[in-house]
């Protein structure tokens, strides 16, 4: 069965199409339509059907997209790319495809890639989380995307910064409408905010990274630290509640190498057990977790036929 999946993000959308092994056979990138939301859906519908022509038949189709759809309208909530909120983004792509979509989360997609075939294979429990223009979580259980009643399982970067310092609250507006939250301390704008707070100099997440490797700059040293311990009170909280076996992360921030070394200690430090062994790993896919977890959101065909 061949799987395709759709990752749709704030300034590309890319497809994969994946066959019964977990092997790419077609993958492609375009850029997002700039706040234009029928465009969005016919770039999206365009690069199914020519994929679909190319494998020579009706594959599934699985979506990943910031935000959730809301359980009581159907609609798109919670998105950071604000032009689908309010939006019934599954029920105009499976209309125009004329067959069923499955959609979620990017993060949750992010974890159920990482847990198939990714540096989660074989966990029980497996949290992802993406440190990027946002900050989302994915909750996996035995292979399968917790969502939850209100389908927010794993939006840790809406609640407020852990054991926060006073010079830390009460903290940037956050887009969601509240202050303090997560997402606005470990996203990419909240380390270049933090950075011009310390320097008063405007860098680009990925230069505040470069800049803090030679050691030259301290006020990017600075920065990197307490983006750091910042990182380790949140997932503390999560391993608090939930307790994986393996946290994933990805997102473009999960490639500043100095957060793995030592992080482990600084989670322990504020987790509630006399000892941590939570995996912290970096996603193996990359930036293509999202697009393979959305092709593996359906089912291999003994499941499926369980219902399950």
């Amino acid at each position: 069965m061949m799987r395709i999946g759709v990752d749709l993000g704030g300034t590309k959308i890319e497809i994969v199409a994946l066959d019964d092994h977990g092997t790419a056979v077609i993958r492609r990138r375009t850029p997002t339509p700039s706040a234009d939301y029928a465009a969005t859906v016919r770039a999206i519908v365009d690069l199914v059907v020519q994929a679909q022509k190319e494998i020579g038949g009706v594959a599934t189709v699985g979506i990943a997209t910031p935000g959730a759809i809301s359980g009581t309208t159907g609609l798109i909530k919670n998105s950071n790319s604000t032009v689908l909120n309010g939006r019934p983004l599954l029920g105009d792509i499976a209309t125009a495809l004329g067959q069923p979509v499955r959609i979620e989360n990017d993060a949750n997609c992010l974890a159920i890639s990482e847990a198939a075939d990714g540096a989660a294979a074989g966990a029980n429990v497996v949290f992802g989380a993406i440190l990027s223009t946002g900050v989302g979580g994915g909750l996996v259980v035995n292979g399968r995307v917790v969502t939850g009643s209100n389908r927010i399982a794993g939006e840790w970067g809406h609640n407020p910064l852990p054991w926060a310092k006073d010079s830390e609250r009460p903290g940037h507006r956050c887009y969601c409408g509240k202050s303090g939250c997560i997402e606005t301390f470990l996203s990419g704008a909240g380390l270049a905010r933090d950075y011009f707070g310390r320097s008063r100099r405007t860098l680009a997440p990925q230069d505040i990274v470069a800049a803090a490797a030679t050691g030259a700059d301290e006020d990017a040293v600075s920065a990197i630290s307490a983006y750091k311990d910042r990182l380790a009170r949140g997932l503390a909280s999560n391993i608090n509640v939930v307790d994986p076996g393996v946290v994933v992360l990805g997102g473009g921030l999960s490639n500043i190498d100095a957060l793995y070394s030592g992080l482990a200690d600084l989670i322990a430090a504020f987790a509630f057990s006399d000892d941590i062994n939570t995996k912290i790993v970096k996603a193996m896919h990359g930036d293509s977790s999202g697009v393979r977890g959305a092709a593996w959101l359906w089912p291999p065909k003994k499941d499926a036929q369980t219902g399950d």
